[in-house]
This record gives structure tokens, C-alpha cells and sequence, in this order.
């Protein structure tokens, strides 16, 4: 269990699967910078952020709803929380998560989601077997099965992402083609920073061959 105090932010596990680097920059080093996808994220999330709830027939909904394990040592907010009236009358959590542009191959958003799920099966003492992303420009769900390889899979995220803040060391830049469309590419240089790297470390390995 870890203390209150050692809390990482729930959204730092999607920023370090997405990249290390990123991640330490935003957790690490407090930068941040806007450009049009995060833009468009934030908008679009402004209906979840603003909390409360609403029902309806056999479902209600929270949103902004603060959530947390102790567990893995995670907090934040899930966007939203349904829960699902069952036959013998309790209310089934099935959490909903917004992301601005299409479903992608990787589990980036499946793992963010997967620990909101994590979170309300710690807080709620309930099994949460399944949850659903929602994709602007699809305008449509995509069903995710809570499934045991996915499971461990964000629980070993957050570890890494735990060690890497206790560290408290910054990954060097590596340059891939998803770096175009990161807000921190301006911060960052993978292209000149990675480039500089890899000129002295030939150097080094020069001056170090006997």
C-alpha cells in the first residue's frame, strides 16, 4: 500500500506508455504545452470535468468522478461512471472514458481505463469486468474486457511509472514519428537532442577503445 503522500496521477500511466520521457517532462519537470490535440481534448472534456451525475431508466451517471488505489498507488478522475442497475438490485460501476480522436492499436487508452477500473474495484469492493472508451470522432464505444493480461499489464505500468518518479531522472530523447504529434516536441528536440547524444556517445566510445 502506498501512502497518500506517493499518489502519482492516474494519467501519468498513459504518458509514460506513450513515452518515458514525456512522462518525466510533465510529472518530473512541470512542463506542459498546448497545441491543437490537447486543445481539442480539453474542450471536449470540459461537459465530464465539471462533475455531477445524472440518470437514466437503469443507469446513472458521475461524472468527474475522483477515484484512487492505494494499491497501486494512483489518483485522478474518471470521466465518467455508470452505474448499471442488476436483477437483484445493486448498481454495477462500469467506467466510461473520453478521448478526442480514434481507437488505436495500442493499449495506451485501454490501460487508462483499465486502472479506473482497478481504482473502483479497491474503493467500491465490487468486480468491474468491463468499461467502454468513447472516441469523438468515431462518435462510438469501444467495449474493453477488463481481461487478466490487461490487468497486470497496468499494474506493472504503475510500477514503472513509480520508479521512474522516485528515480527523479529524466529519460534521454529517442526520436520516433509519434513525436510529431506530442506537444512537447518544441521542449523535448528528440531530433536535435537524440542526434547530439549519439554524437558523443560516439565519441566516447572512440576515446574508450583501447
Amino acid at each position: 500500500m502506498y501512502p497518500e503522500a506517493d499518489l502519482i496521477p492516474l494519467s501519468a500511466l498513459q504518458h509514460y506508455m506513450f513515452c518515458p520521457r514525456q512522462c518525466a517532462l510533465i510529472h518530473l519537470e512541470q512542463i506542459w504545452e498546448e497545441n491543437r490535440f490537447t486543445a481539442e481534448g480539453r474542450l471536449q472534456h470540459q461537459r465530464v470535468d465539471a462533475g455531477g451525475s445524472e440518470k437514466r431508466r437503469d443507469i446513472r451517471q458521475s461524472f468527474g468522478l475522483p477515484i484512487r488505489s492505494l494499491r497501486l498507488g494512483i489518483s485522478g478522475k474518471a470521466d465518467i461512471v455508470e452505474f448499471h442497475l442488476q436483477a437483484d438490485g445493486n448498481w454495477a460501476p462500469y467506467p466510461v472514458e473520453h478521448k478526442r480522436g480514434r481507437r488505436k492499436e495500442e493499449d495506451w487508452d485501454r490501460v487508462q481505463l483499465c486502472a479506473q477500473a482497478l481504482c473502483l474495484e479497491e474503493m467500491l469492493d465490487i468486480p468491474v469486468p468491463e468499461g467502454a472508451l468513447f472516441y469523438e470522432k468515431e462518435r462510438r464505444r469501444e467495449v474493453v474486457l477488463l481481461e487478466e493480461g490487461l490487468r497486470r499489464q497496468t499494474e506493472e505500468l504503475a510500477l514503472s511509472v513509480h520508479e521512474l518518479m522516485a528515480a527523479e531522472r529524466t529519460p534521454p530523447p529517442v526520436y520516433t514519428p509519434k513525436c510529431d504529434a506530442c506537444s512537447l516536441i518544441s521542449r523535448c528536440l528528440p531530433k536535435d537532442v537524440g542526434r547530439k547524444a549519439g554524437v558523443e556517445g560516439y565519441f566516447t566510445r572512440m576515446l574508450e577503445a583501447p
